[in-house]
């Protein structure tokens, strides 16, 4: 069992075959997939898979905060193992998705919550860019 499937078990998530495939896909994306996505993915694994049991196990895994779901500005949404804390920028060309980690945008934002009298416990930041032109 991965360690992302414990923590799945531990949160009181029952474990089924579906399951797993459906796990195993997100854990290995290196991108943050949609939910047709990771069916396509899934099925390449488990043609058994439908649509719904995606839909319903992601819905699931984000209720029970273990991936999370982000829009970055499409129609639809696109999930991640909710496994570290990063940050993403989101090129609004190519629509590539950069993660990031800063810590002097932590500290930055842990104070700014205690100046306003606000202990920080949870918070998103989506950077939404251009590529700069060279000349």
């Amino acid at each position: 069992m991965t360690d992302f499937e414990r923590q799945c078990v531990d949160a009181g998530l029952k474990m089924t075959g579906q399951r797993r495939v459906i796990l195993q896909v997100l854990t290995e994306s290196a991108d943050h997939p949609s939910v047709e996505e990771v069916h396509q993915r899934t099925k390449q694994v488990d043609a058994s898979i439908s649509i719904a049991t995606v839909y319903r196990t992601l819905h699931l895994l984000d209720e029970m905060n273990l991936v999370q779901r982000h829009d970055f500005n499409d129609n639809f949404s696109r999930f991640e193992v909710n496994l570290e804390h990063h940050h993403h920028l989101i090129d609004l060309e190519s629509g590539r998705v950069i993660e990031f980690q800063n810590d002097e945008l932590e500290e930055l934002k842990e104070r700014i919550a205690a100046e306003l009298g606000f202990e920080l416990v949870d918070h998103r930041l989506e950077l939404y860019g251009r590529r700069k032109k060279t000349r």
